[in-house]
């Protein structure tokens, strides 16, 4: 039976098409539906819908099931359609009309969107929080390497002098800007839609603004029919953001599959990082970088796929985005554990000396050599010309000395600012105000 039933029972080919992955991702949302269960039944009573022994009889139970859910004992049961359903269902088996009052003034469209938020959110914080130690592994190596020069690339052609300290550094400031649409993704996501019902609001004087503050919301998705068009909209600005952090991961894993390559042979790994070959002995194999950039470009694709999935909805609730879920949730995960192989890769990275001393790599200089003579008087152009004619009828010589020295260059890498830049970004979120109120809803 289910809470939407009356006396027909669906076909139970409908049942299980309808209902397919859902109680394994809604499984996932326990805690959360807990929590907004405790915040609608605080709201509930303080609007005189249920009376004060009620709430703290509804509030002691919704702890217990909490509990279960902290020790991995929580569980839907078979016949049970998702965990909204398990949760009534487990407040109703113990409380008996109580239970059942806690639907009072919702829908299972607005239940389903707060465990939505509150599960983005939580996850949105964690992942914040994993690239944080990655952001300063980057900025360790980047100060570390700052003198180890290494080839610039333009077209993949050699191009000019670079150096580790620039290229470990470069991505160190490219998870600032993941960050902050990170942190904008997380204020979409921390808006409260409980109280929008099916999306057309409810006839009882709801108190959204109290569930908001219960809930640790900055603010209310205020309009209701908004409140459910915003599904959707959330995981694609949320895979958006991961999509960003992920073409950063993808792109580091690629320059680093480069530069293990022989025929560059600018870093190496300790033989337990890499991989062999069962015919080549001689074999050292970047598989991680390989399976991170492969994982990375998956997540990439993830907010088109949203997109869409969500192609052409009109307003109001569709059960196309209960699949939503299958695309998303898992995302989260991959993305961390790439996270944690990349800084696991990074920590034990060896940077090769002296590259820059062969002579296949004596053009690189050629700029360097422009400069020179332009600080000398000649016209840039001039010297430009002048230097290309020495390269044409090689009688070009050149110095591998570099002293770059205006900001964010070899010689000056900015990176306290790039650190300044990640704390006011971090600082944002504010995720200490979320965590409090979720802490004093569970006392």
């Amino acid at each position: 039976m289910k809470l939407w039933q009356k006396n027909i029972s669906s076909l139970a080919e409908v049942e299980r098409f309808t209902v397919g992955n859902d109680r394994h991702f809604d499984a996932m949302m326990a805690r959360h539906d807990v929590l907004g269960n405790m915040a609608h039944a605080i709201m509930l009573s303080e609007i005189g819908l249920l009376t004060e022994s009620e709430k703290e009889q509804l509030l002691a139970e919704l702890k217990r099931i909490h509990d279960t859910v902290k020790s991995g004992s929580f569980q839907i049961a078979d016949g049970v359609e998702d965990v909204h359903s398990q949760v009534e269902f487990l407040l109703t088996a113990a409380l008996g009309d109580t239970g059942k009052k806690i639907h009072s003034a919702r829908s299972r469209n607005d239940q389903v969107l707060v465990d939505l938020k509150l599960f983005l959110r939580d996850e949105l914080q964690s992942l914040a929080e994993s690239i944080l130690p990655f952001f300063a592994l980057l900025q360790k190596k980047s100060d570390e390497f700052k003198d180890h020069l290494l080839p610039g690339y333009t077209h993949l052609q050699l191009a000019m002098p670079s150096s580790f300290g620039l290229w470990f550094g470069a991505y160190a400031e490219s998870l600032v800007d993941d960050m902050i649409m990170l942190r904008a993704a997380y204020e979409v996501v921390n808006k409260n839609p409980l109280g929008s019902a099916a999306g057309y609001g409810s006839s009882f004087p709801i108190n959204r603004t109290r569930t908001a503050e219960l809930l640790g919301f900055a603010d209310l998705n205020h309009n209701v029919v908004y409140a459910q068009m915003g599904r959707g909209k959330a995981e694609r600005i949320v895979a958006m953001a991961m999509a960003n952090i992920a073409d950063t991961l993808a792109r580091l894993s690629m320059d680093a599959c480069l530069y293990l390559n022989q025929n560059f042979g600018f870093i190496s790994f300790p033989p337990e990082l890499t991989t062999g070959s069962s015919i080549m002995p001689h074999k050292k194999n970047p598989d991680v970088f390989e399976l991170i950039r492969s994982h990375a470009n998956r997540i990439k694709a993830l907010p088109n796929e949203i997109m869409m999935m969500t192609t052409n909805l009109p307003s109001g609730y569709h059960r196309d985005l209960q699949l939503l879920k299958e695309n998303l949730f898992p995302a989260f995960g991959i993305l961390k554990d790439c996270i944690a192989m990349a800084s696991l890769m990074l920590e034990n990275i060896a940077v090769n000396d002296n590259i820059l001393a062969d002579e296949k790599y004596k053009y690189l200089f050629s700029v360097e050599e422009v400069n020179k003579l332009v600080l000398q008087g000649m016209p840039f152009r001039d010297a430009y010309k002048t230097v290309g004619l020495a390269i044409e009828n090689g009688s070009y010589t050149y110095d591998s000395r570099v002293a770059h020295t205006h900001e964010g260059s070899i010689g000056n890498l900015h990176n306290k600012e790039i650190a300044a830049a990640m704390e006011k970004v971090l600082a944002g979120f504010n995720f200490q105000q979320t965590n409090a109120a979720l802490e004093q809803l569970l006392r």
